[in-house]
C-alpha cells in the first residue's frame, strides 16, 4: 500500500527474489509502472521490473499473506480501510510509516491481531514516474511483535527479506526502536522546516544546534513517560549523530514543505505536544514548532 520510495523500492526487492507482489499507486507513477515497469535507481544493486502487478484497487489483489503499509501518515486511515479487502484471517499487516502511533491507528481499523510492528532507514523517493532513486546503501527494517517478542511470522517476513537482499532485523523490543527513530526524526524534522535550512548549518550554530537538541529532548522525556526504554542521555546522542551526517541532509517533511505538499507535523512535533499534554511532561519546544508551521501543515506555498 503506498508505491513510492520505501514500498517501491523494498516491493521491487521482494518481487526480484521471487516473491508475488502486487503494488498499489496511483496517478502518473500508477500509469509509467502499467506502460514500462519499475525502476531502482541505485548505487547498491540497481533493478528494473517488467512486467510489474500494480493496480489503485486493492481488491483486485486478493487475500495477501502481508500487507506493507507505506504511506505517508496523513493516510494512514484511508490506505487501511482501502487494503481490507486483501486482509484475510491469517493475512499480516505491517507499517514502516514514520511516528509513534501508526500500529494503533491501524489496528483500529484492520484488528490488532493482524499488526505488526515496523521501522524503516532508507533514503529514496520517486524521482520520476516509474523510477526510485536510493540514495546512499541503506536499507533496513526492524520488525516485531508490537507487543514485544519475535512470533513465527515476523520470522517468515524477515526470512523472505533476507533472501530478497534487504537488510532486515526481528526484535523482540520493536517499540523502543521506533521511539528511537522517532527522536532524531522529530529533531531532523523540526529543525529544518523552522529553520528553512540544511543540517550542517544548523549543527554549527549554537543557538540553533541547541534548540534542535531541546526537542529531540522532549521526545525523550514523552516517550520514558509512556514507558519506553530510552536512553536518558539519548537526545545527545542523537545529536552526535546529526554530526556524522552529510551537511546537505535535510528531512523528508521539508522537502514537503518546500513543494507545497501536506506535512506529517501533526504526528512528529505535534505528536510530542499532544502526548506532553497527556503525560504532563513539558513540550514548549516542539509546542513551538507545531505552532509556527500550522499555516503549512494542509499544503501550500512555503514562502
Amino acid at each position: 500500500m503506498g508505491s513510492g520510495g520505501l514500498g517501491g523500492y523494498f516491493g521491487a526487492r521482494l518481487a526480484a527474489s521471487g516473491c508475488d507482489v502486487t503494488f498499489v499507486a496511483r496517478g502518473r507513477h500508477l500509469e509509467a509502472m502499467r506502460a514500462g515497469g519499475l525502476r531502482i535507481e541505485s548505487a547498491l544493486a540497481p533493478l528494473y521490473l517488467r512486467p510489474v502487478q500494480v493496480t489503485d484497487r486493492p481488491e483486485t489483489a486478493g487475500i495477501s499473506d502481508v500487507v506493507l503499509l507505506a504511506v505517508k501518515l496523513w493516510d494512514t486511515e484511508e490506505a487501511a480501510r482501502a487494503a481490507l479487502p486483501a486482509i484475510g484471517p491469517q493475512t499480516t499487516v505491517i507499517s514502516f510509516q514514520n511516528g509513534v502511533d501508526a500500529a494503533e491507528r491501524l489496528a483500529a481499523i484492520v484488528g490488532a491481531e493482524h499488526v505488526v510492528g515496523g521501522v524503516c532507514y532508507i533514503a529514496a523517493a520517486i524521482e520520476s514516474p516509474g523510477v526510485i532513486r536510493h540514495t546512499g546503501s541503506m536499507q533496513r527494517l526492524v520488525i516485531g511483535e508490537v507487543d514485544g517478542g519475535i512470533s513465527p511470522r515476523v520470522e517468515a517476513f524477515a526470512a523472505a527479506c533476507k533472501t530478497a537482499g534487504i537488510d532486515i532485523q526481528a526484535s523482540a523490543g520493536v517499540q523502543r526502536a521506533i521511539w528511537e527513530k522517532f527522536v532524531f526524526l522529530v529533531g531532523l524534522s523540526a529543525s529544518t522546516c523552522v529553520m528553512r535550512n540544511e543540517i550542517g548549518a544548523i549543527r554549527a550554530n549554537p543557538r540553533s544546534r541547541a534548540l534542535m537538541l531541546e526537542i529531540m529532548r522532549e521526545a525523550v522525556a514523552v516517550g520514558r513517560a509512556r514507558g519506553v526504554d530510552l536512553d536518558p542521555a539519548f537526545a545527545e546522542d542523537r545529536l552526535a549523530f546529526a554530526d556524522t551526517l552529510p551537511a546537505q541532509m535535510v528531512a523528508s517533511m521539508y522537502v514537503d514543505l518546500q513543494r507545497g505538499n501536506r506535512l506529517e507535523l501533526p504526528w512528529l512535533s505535534g505528536a510530542v505536544a499532544r502526548l506532553g499534554g497527556e503525560l504532563h511532561v513539558p513540550t514548549p519546544a516542539n509546542r513551538f514548532v507545531t505552532d509556527a508551521l500550522a499555516l503549512y501543515v494542509e499544503g501550500g506555498a512555503a514562502s
